[in-house]
This record gives structure tokens, C-alpha cells and sequence, in this order.
């Protein structure tokens, strides 16, 4: 079978960016009840966070974010999945996001450049 004839099942997108210098490969993938985000310069997972919307009756919506591998003393990795999740509720996704950064620096510069590039192609 050839290659460029099996397409992968699920709706995604791939990009590659230079962010301080490094390349950073982006890959977003839309399921059905999640969003998946990978983000990596290391070529590895890194810490995986899962992001969701908790629907109640306040006006307010509330997120929670949790750490699911890896670093969990990395507040600056809880703030770029909170910022995402906040950003995919507000454009009328209700879906959940998983969020995988293998990144070799964790500055608020490296993640908002992630969150500007995962934003821009708007998978969900």
C-alpha cells in the first residue's frame, strides 16, 4: 500500500517553528472528545497535561488542569495549558486537551510562542 495513500483517521496538522532558535515540531490532532497537542524540541513527549472546561452553573466558566507524566513542579507548563484551554472554550470548543511539552527551555517567551502557533491553525 502506498504511503501517501493511508491517511491517519483523525483530522491533524503539523507544523514546524523556530522558537528562540530551536526548531520545535507542533503537531495537533482533533478527536472526537479531545484535542491532542504535541509540542517538542527533544523529539520526546515531555510533561503531559490534561486540560477541561467544568461546566456548572456559574456565569464564570472554571478549567482544571492537571499534570498526567512528568514535571509537576513546572507552574509555567499549568499556565500554557490553562491559556489554551481558555482559548479553545472561548472559540466554542467544549472538547478536553491533552497537551504534550517536550521543550528545552519552559520561559513564558518559549510557551507563549507554543500557544501563538497552536492557536493560528484553530483545529478544534
Amino acid at each position: 500500500m502506498d504511503r501517501d495513500s493511508v491517511r491517519f483517521p483523525v483530522p491533524h496538522r503539523n507544523i514546524a517553528v523556530d522558537i528562540k532558535g530551536a526548531k520545535t515540531d507542533i503537531l495537533i490532532c482533533s478527536y472526537e472528545d479531545h484535542i491532542l497537542v504535541v509540542a517538542t524540541q527533544i523529539g520526546s513527549m515531555g510533561t503531559i497535561l490534561h486540560a477541561s472546561k467544568e461546566e456548572g452553573v456559574s456565569i464564570n466558566p472554571t478549567f482544571n488542569v492537571s499534570v498526567i507524566f512528568g514535571k509537576r513542579d513546572e507552574p509555567m507548563l499549568v499556565a500554557c495549558a490553562r491559556q489554551l484551554i481558555e482559548h479553545m472554550s472561548s472559540s466554542g470548543s467544549s472538547r478536553a486537551l491533552v497537551l504534550s511539552l517536550g521543550l528545552k527551555d519552559h520561559s513564558a517567551e518559549t510557551l507563549r510562542a507554543v500557544v501563538a502557533a497552536v492557536t493560528a491553525i484553530r483545529l478544534w
